[in-house]
């Protein structure tokens, strides 16, 4: 049976509202209950950024200045400029690591099972998704409720309420991009490796940790791949959004990315032209 005959069965066709809305409660409740019984996930995911806000910062605090710079409107602290790149850095990690544990789930079989079920294969994909987007806003705002007993915090606690768009929105790119990289990993130990050949380029290739001007006095051709980095856009419109303003640009690149990023992992998921076709084989 091809793939396409088969996320069109007749039991997709009489799915009404109720019942995809019970798949998709279902989808998060269990990854919501894997996140729950795996706290060092939780641990090691606020361990990360916070070495680099503790430690990195004020180590290069005198040494890396930050000019007044949009959005800001007066000079600021080098760990105030790092934390939007420390938030997007939470979400890339828990993207991969919720793409690590669909290997894992295909290695064991449950994720067969979840994608023969009658729902069609973009909405279970998308569930998925979803719900590894809400694991990584709890770890987020975990991250800025300690930054804020360090006295960082956007300038008006709005700023709390209107970065979340921009992280639901960050968190499903970097997801989706998880999920792409997932569909191309055969085997469950190769995954730690593509993780860093992605992870960490993205991350020190961005606006994150020091402003594209600076970047573009020591290497105008490194800036222009900063500039190309989905990563960074997803930076800057965290950035912008905690000081209440909209970066329209990075909005646009991340919105863009997100669509494309998913509409290819959920190509590859399809049996019938996938990834998963030509790695299983005849």
């Amino acid at each position: 049976m091809s793939g396409s005959s088969a996320s069109s069965t007749p039991g997709a066709q009489g799915l009404g509202l109720a019942q995809y809305a019970i798949c998709l409660k279902g989808i998060v409740w269990r990854e919501a209950l894997r996140y729950w019984h795996q706290r060092e996930r939780f641990v090691s995911a606020l361990v990360r950024p916070l070495v680099w806000l503790f430690i990195f910062a004020a180590g290069f605090r005198s040494v890396l200045g930050v000019s007044i710079i949009p959005p800001y409107d007066t000079y600021v602290l080098y760990e105030v400029y790092i934390t939007p790149g420390l938030i997007a850095m939470i979400a890339l990690f828990s993207g991969m690591q919720s793409s690590l544990s669909m290997v894992y789930d295909r290695e064991m079989g449950n994720m067969r099972t979840l994608l023969v079920s009658p729902f069609p294969r973009w909405f279970l994909l998308t569930s998925k998704l979803a719900a590894g987007t809400a694991v990584s806003l709890a770890q987020v705002y975990a991250f800025l409720l300690v930054a804020y007993f360090w006295e960082i915090e956007p300038p008006s606690p709005w700023g709390y309420l209107t970065v979340l768009p921009a992280l639901v929105l960050s968190g499903l790119m970097l997801g989706a991009l998880g999920m792409l990289l997932s569909s191309l990993i055969k085997q469950l130990e190769n995954f730690a490796g593509v993780m860093n050949f992605v992870i960490f380029p993205m991350f020190f290739a961005s606006s994150a940790l020091y402003p594209l001007w600076r970047v573009n006095e020591g290497s105008p051709w490194l800036a222009y791949i900063c500039e190309l980095n989905p990563f960074t856009h997803a930076v800057e419109l965290i950035r912008f959004a905690l000081y209440e303003k909209i970066n329209f640009l990075s909005l646009a690149v991340v919105l863009g990315a997100a669509i494309v990023f998913l509409g290819a992992a959920i190509a590859a998921y399809d049996p019938s032209r996938g990834m998963l076709k030509r790695r299983e084989g005849p």
